[in-house]
């Protein structure tokens, strides 16, 4: 699930301490890393990368972004739900046997994610496989069916998205299966989170979004870490 990165559009949020080119920038830098990961566990036949991408009109901004695997399909919708709905929808309807939708704020999700939720989805029984997010959204929710109800009466951008969702689930009667808990980045404090991940000489358990680790680091060492990166 992607908006075209363009200045003043995406990643609001993190301007300041960006500035609002800076934050079109690393959006771009999240998309090529999140498409990567997507990549490597494509690589193991199971699965394929889709960009569902608003607004129509703007698919040219993607060459160089998404690679040359990808294909892009429109959102369609206006609420946020309605636009993951139709997004599942149209990608079962085009004969894929289960979908995986992903969000564009968590670079460093590892790859294993990915290739976990597509191999869950190969299995045979209908399912729900669950990334949570740690703000209590998500990064990733799978099926093999189209569930509507997965995203109706949901708190959208609130802390009770997983848990609405988890219970949407039960209602339905379908079995969720979850991934790891992991973050997104959307505001100065997770970025800073992201930086002591990407930057800092602590192992981290997360892809290596390089992409994103390059654009950080030039600004480190162009201006300081402390606009971005403050001792705290």
């Amino acid at each position: 699930m992607t908006k075209v990165p363009r200045a003043g559009r995406v990643k609001t949020r993190l301007t300041p301490p960006l500035t609002p080119e800076e934050a079109a920038a690393l959006n771009t830098c999240f998309l090529r890393d999140t498409a990567a990961a997507i990549e490597l566990a494509a690589s193991e036949g199971i699965a394929r990368g889709i960009g569902v991408y608003t607004p129509i009109g703007e698919e040219s901004a993607y060459a160089g972004i998404l690679p040359g695997s990808f294909e892009l399909i429109p959102q369609r919708g206006d609420a946020f739900g309605e636009r993951l709905t139709n997004a599942a929808e149209d990608l079962l309807a085009v004969g894929f046997d289960s979908v995986c939708l992903i969000d564009s704020d968590s670079p460093t999700v590892p790859q294993r994610a990915f290739a976990d939720a597509a191999r869950m989805l190969s299995q045979s029984g209908d399912r729900i496989v669950f990334g949570p997010s740690d703000d209590g959204g998500y990064y990733l929710i799978g099926m093999k069916k189209l569930h509507r109800r997965l995203f109706e009466d949901i708190d959208w951008s609130t802390e009770r998205v997983a848990d609405q969702t988890i219970e949407r689930a039960k209602e339905l009667g379908v079995a969720v299966e979850l991934l790891p808990t992991w973050y997104d980045v959307d505001d100065r404090t997770t970025l800073h989170r992201l930086c002591d991940e990407l930057l800092s000489e602590a192992p981290s358990a997360g892809f290596a979004a390089l992409e994103t680790r390059n654009f950080l680091l030039s600004v480190v060492k162009r201006e300081g870490r402390d606009r971005i990166w403050p001792d705290k």
